[in-house]
């Protein structure tokens, strides 16, 4: 947590969270364009993005569905969808879901675009790949914005996530970016006593931070 403290309160970031964020700002990727609203989670200062679209962009995705489980943006959903995913994108925050709705139209890349709290609107949905990009600092949001950076003090979405996804029974490969930055041990602990563990596929560091794909595998 200190060191997110003392990111966040760089003054830079402050800068650009304040002033530069106050309009949408466009952010594009191999051609894909997203228009991201000031209430949405900003991959222009951030590197879990790029670290995932690049990442995606080895797999084989044709004709798979793929779920990008809390989609911001969702231009991870579009990249996927241009690849030949069949890809379902979800969110709690209406304008992300609004927002990405004319990025589909406007890249003509067709997505199921959903509102959904984690699984709770899925069903019996399953689906070749999911992708999550999750909040994991440990603060209470206060509102929708902050719910894409904090967790909640007891990594109540941690604990919410493993649980539902205990529950399903026919996903294949989940993966789930997380950063050094994180408690990494004390999420891995909540997936562990939900009968889950991570395999690393891949770590990268980015400005002296390093950053790790996991694999979410069934113990």
């Amino acid at each position: 947590m200190r060191k997110f403290i003392k990111k966040i309160t760089h003054p830079f970031l402050r800068v650009a969270n304040k002033m530069w964020l106050l309009k949408p700002r466009k952010y594009a990727y191999k051609g894909i364009n997203v228009l991201v609203h000031k209430e949405v989670f900003p991959p222009h200062f951030t590197i879990s993005t790029k670290i995932l679209l690049d990442f995606i962009d080895d797999l084989n995705l044709k004709e798979k569905s793929l779920l990008e489980l809390g989609c911001g943006t969702g231009i991870i959903s579009l990249f996927a969808a241009s690849k030949g995913a069949i890809v379902t994108a979800t969110d709690i925050n209406d304008k992300a879901l609004e927002f990405l709705k004319k990025a589909s139209k406007k890249n003509k890349i067709p997505l199921t675009i959903l509102y959904s709290d984690l699984f709770s609107e899925l069903n019996n949905n399953y689906f070749d790949f999911i992708i999550i990009n999750p909040p994991y600092y440990p603060k209470n949001p206060k509102n929708k914005k902050e719910q894409a950076w904090f967790c909640g003090e007891g990594f109540e979405y941690f604990h919410q996530l493993f649980k539902q996804q205990s529950e399903r029974k026919k996903d294949n490969h989940i993966f789930m970016i997380l950063s050094e930055d994180c408690d990494l041990e004390a999420i891995k602990n909540i997936a562990s006593f939900n009968n889950f563990y991570f395999q690393t596929v891949l770590e990268k560091t980015v400005l002296k931070e390093k950053n790790y794909i996991f694999k979410v595998l069934k113990m």
